[in-house]
């Protein structure tokens, strides 16, 4: 199915794209969000007159993302916890974890922007990415250590 895209979307496209997806995504996920339009004559024109609005739109999202983004870059956030043999961690830190230790520094950061593949589950100094903007990706540090 043939879409035009209302703003950024990850691996597809920016503000104004026209492209092309499974039937499925279109229909559940890309249409009922409001991430993008079907490709009709009527809104291929519809678009064309937001382009510019949902451009500076877009610009201000990575501009607001950017600057957050400088900020992260410099957030060390430290967890102690219990540790067993050979250093694994009788639990783990996951992104809820973060987020909570993030949001107690002022950073009112989703757990789902937070992007943790696996649970930290030993000592360590840890790289973890946010996810903020399409384009903006910073990534602080995470430092597990024994309690």
């Amino acid at each position: 199915m043939e879409i035009i895209l209302r703003q950024a979307i990850e691996n597809l496209g920016g503000p104004g794209d026209v492209v092309t997806v499974k039937n499925g995504y279109a229909r559940n996920f890309l249409l009922p969000r409001g991430y993008a339009y079907e490709a009709t004559a009527g809104n291929l024109k519809r678009i064309s007159a937001e382009r510019s609005r949902l451009e500076a739109a877009e610009n201000d999202r990575r501009g607001s993302a950017s600057d957050l983004a400088k900020k992260l870059e410099e957030v060390q956030l430290t967890f102690s916890a219990r540790v067993g043999e050979e250093g694994k961690l009788f639990g783990s830190v996951t992104s809820a974890d973060i987020a909570e230790q993030l949001a107690a520094q002022g950073f009112n950061i989703e757990k789902r922007l937070i992007d943790l593949h696996d649970p930290i589950k030993a000592l360590g100094v840890y790289r973890v990415p946010v996810k903020l903007h399409a384009d903006v990706k910073p990534e602080i540090r995470v430092w597990v250590i024994k309690a």
